[in-house]
């Protein structure tokens, strides 16, 4: 993938490039302490879109969103839950590769499926790849999530997160494997992973990972409680960080209905307001 056509992969790209979410996935697999995802017409959180839609609505929305802005590079599932939870993420972006086969395909993980979706994820053309890693240690990482759906079975404590945390490992070595490009996501939860995240960076570039977004925690659910890092210990973390790895600093935690080039225009009410809630959608 040419990264400078990505507006999360580069900098030097924005403001040129433009991406479009399709907020086609409702299910999710594992249980972030801080997640408040859902259907919002204003919440400006990650996670959050206006609807969920199939893989076929998905494809015409495409259409629409590039009549409006020309500027679309990528085409990408985050959300609102996990795209590799069902088939729901993959099957809309096979639909767009074949439509329109100059995009990038790209998708959010946690990584939970990342290893057992590999074959899927090649046949969809994705090519870019961002996997969330906030915790390596099962005893942090249960201070942010509380467990993962293992083959249908919730499992929580340290034997949940090191389920998730060995998924992630053999997915991002899978995926770098077949050349997909990776980023890696880390949610900077002060008090509890701020000394962890250099190590993510560390492990991360070893297994294939070619860049770090480090992403400062909205205290919400589980960690409303929990405060939002200062600029001080975001520099700080960043900059231990990316000494391993290139760290992307202009994250704009965007929507999981995102349109447009990022911090320059934005089209997802013209592109999914008009459209009726359809499906049903799961908090995990």
């Amino acid at each position: 993938m040419d990264s400078q056509r990505h507006p999360c992969f580069s900098t030097s790209c924005q403001p040129k490039a433009g991406r479009l979410h399709l907020p086609v996935s409702p299910f999710c697999n594992i249980f972030c302490r801080f997640c408040r995802r859902g259907i919002s017409q204003s919440e400006e959180l990650p996670g959050n879109a206006m609807t969920v839609m199939s893989p076929g609505d998905a494809l015409g929305v495409v259409g629409t969103a590039l009549r409006l802005c020309p500027d679309i590079r990528v085409v990408g599932v985050a959300g609102p839950g996990e795209p590799l939870a069902g088939p729901e993420a993959l099957d809309a972006l096979g639909l767009v590769k074949r439509e329109h086969p100059g995009l990038i395909a790209c998708l959010s993980t946690n990584g939970l499926m990342l290893e057992a979706s590999m074959e899927r994820l090649l046949a969809a053309g994705v090519e870019a790849l961002t996997v969330t890693i906030n915790a390596l240690d099962p005893e942090t990482l249960q201070r942010i999530n509380r467990g993962v759906l293992s083959e249908g079975v919730f499992v929580g404590g340290v034997k949940g997160q090191g389920i998730l945390i060995a998924a992630q490992e053999r997915g991002i070595k899978a995926a770098a494997k077949n050349s997909m490009t990776i980023k890696v996501n880390s949610v900077l939860v002060p008090g509890v992973n701020d000394r962890h995240i250099p190590e993510i960076a560390r492990r991360a570039k070893e297994w294939g990972a070619s860049m770090l977004n480090v992403i400062p925690l909205i205290p919400s659910r589980g960690l409303k409680s929990a405060r939002a890092p200062s600029p001080e210990e975001y520099a700080r973390v960043s900059e231990e960080a990316g000494r391993h790895l290139p760290v992307k600093g202009n994250c704009r935690r965007c929507r999981a209905d995102a349109c447009g080039v990022p911090g320059v225009s934005d089209y997802s009410r013209e592109v999914y307001g008009p459209i009726a809630f359809a499906g049903t959608f799961s908090h995990g």
